[in-house]
């Protein structure tokens, strides 16, 4: 199958949907063949659900093994339905849009500078990880600027050489600069990818490609 897919001919993937190792968080509208792709290159049971009614969950949501942060916008009936497969921790705050916000694997979380303290420590406790505030790329939606698994974290191409060693300081992961879509540096728009494999947006390049099967450790 094919490494690069649109979801609905929309090639900013990493909007409509949240991946984490075993689960994808997808809308029920979404296409077939986007859930399909999904399962069988990312190896995830599909999680059909909006958030605070939109499709746009890649932006709304993220988490880690331990749990699922969300925005505080979210329904009874949204929450009920990810509460099936992970605990859930609710954004309460004008900073609600989850996913834009924080970048997080099982290990940690890089957060919006201007996140209040106290919401930042209260993710870290909840996700069960350290937490740093920062900006990549001199970007402060960080989890649209990046996008981090268990083995690797693909960044911002413009990251300046201190905001990688923080990024590598706390993460203990190889850390490494691309794009999608064809030189889209927020990279997390454009990108799913979990330890199982990747899907990136439909107009990413070959030598994108590369860079991303790289960072990720899934070369031959």
């Amino acid at each position: 199958m094919e490494r690069t897919i649109s979801f609905g001919g929309i090639p900013h993937i990493g909007v409509f949907s949240r991946v984490l190792d075993d689960v994808a968080v997808i809308s029920p509208s979404a296409p077939a063949e986007f859930g399909e792709a999904l399962r069988e290159l990312l190896g995830v049971e599909i999680i059909p659900t909006t958030v605070q009614g939109s499709e746009i969950i890649g932006s709304l949501l993220t988490g880690n093994a331990r749990g699922f942060v969300v925005s505080g916008m979210a329904t009874d009936e949204e929450i009920s339905i990810l509460r099936e497969y992970r605990e859930v921790y609710l954004l309460e705050h004008t900073m609600n849009a989850a996913g834009n916000v924080i970048l997080a694997n099982d290990s940690f979380a890089a957060v919006h500078p201007d996140m209040p303290a106290e919401m930042a420590g209260e993710i870290g406790d909840f996700l069960g990880v350290k937490v740093v505030p920062l900006t990549l790329g001199g970007v402060k939606t960080v989890g649209m600027a990046g996008v981090a698994t268990n083995k690797g974290v693909l960044v911002h191409p413009r990251c300046t050489r201190a905001e990688i060693q923080r990024v590598e300081e706390v993460s203990g992961l190889p850390v490494g600069t691309g794009s999608v879509n064809g030189g889209t540096g927020l990279v997390g728009t454009g990108l799913l990818v979990n330890s199982k494999g990747y899907v990136a947006g439909l107009e990413t390049t070959g030598f994108e490609l590369g860079r991303i099967e790289d960072v990720f450790g899934f070369l031959e």
